[in-house]
């Protein structure tokens, strides 16, 4: 096979969750540039709508659904709705998620519980749910963060536990699914990115905090973020699972 059609996903269908705004949108996006058709969930519909007709006038084929993904029955529908519009799921690229910046003192269990609800509980729901339906080759990327591998400046207890605890799920589902059922498990940990997550943290000491710890010195920008994306969705990365790639900036290495 030639080198740059490995990573092609011509014929292949991909859910992505938080698919409405944001990275998720970009994945999505680029997903369909690789060849894939695409199953969106997330919970603002009028959004969905916008990114959706993005996919069409790429040429490729979609399906949305309202999803909140910390509600398994939510899992459940986006992908019945993705089987019964394609018939398979081949990828999944677990990215909803939500971020607080609230001083752990002050984090209420309500605060707390949500955002471990959506980060990691519905990962493991949406993952959960899709490999009850995949094929063997099949691929799950976690959306994780470079906060769960290294310390954040800002006060985020309930962001930085969830995102370590996908780390660690991702390594657990790769031990699992993969030499059974021939799905591979792999995250992938984003820098700080342009985005609404990174905007709740105080962008003045956003900058300085990459200053100090990231060789590039910036936020990261969405094609830099989308071709990883891809390369664990493709079997570009055949050989690959249980692993987390950073993309970051060279924070993690810092």
């Amino acid at each position: 096979m030639p080198v740059l059609d490995a990573f092609r996903l011509d014929g292949k269908v991909a859910v992505v969750t938080g698919a409405s705004s944001g990275l998720g949108a970009g994945f999505a996006r680029a997903l369909a540039a690789a060849g894939a058709d695409l199953v969106l969930g997330a919970r603002r519909e009028d959004r969905l709508a916008e990114v959706a007709r993005q996919v069409e006038a790429a040429g490729r084929e979609v399906v949305t659904r309202r999803t909140d993904v910390s509600e398994p029955d939510d899992c459940a529908a986006v992908v019945t709705a993705g089987m019964n519009t394609f018939g398979r799921i081949d990828i999944l690229v677990n990215n909803a998620g939500i971020g607080t910046a609230v001083p752990a003192l002050r984090e209420t269990p309500d605060e707390f519980r949500r955002v471990v609800d959506v980060n990691l509980m519905g990962a493991y729901w949406m993952a959960q749910t899709c490999a009850r339906v995949m094929r063997p080759g099949s691929s799950i990327v976690n959306i994780a963060s470079v906060l769960g591998l290294i310390t954040s400046f800002a006060p985020q207890a309930a962001y930085t536990a969830s995102k370590a605890g996908l780390i660690g799920l991702t390594r657990d589902l790769a031990q699992q699914w993969t030499g059974r059922k021939g799905i591979r498990v792999n995250a992938i940990a984003p820098g700080y990115f342009a985005s609404e997550m990174s905007a709740v943290v105080p962008q003045e000491q956003l900058g300085r905090f990459l200053q100090q710890t990231s060789p590039l010195g910036r936020l990261g920008e969405q094609h830099e973020l989308d071709p990883a994306v891809v390369f664990l969705a493709s079997d570009a990365s055949s050989y690959i699972t249980g692993i987390t790639l950073p993309v970051d900036g060279g924070m993690s290495g810092h």
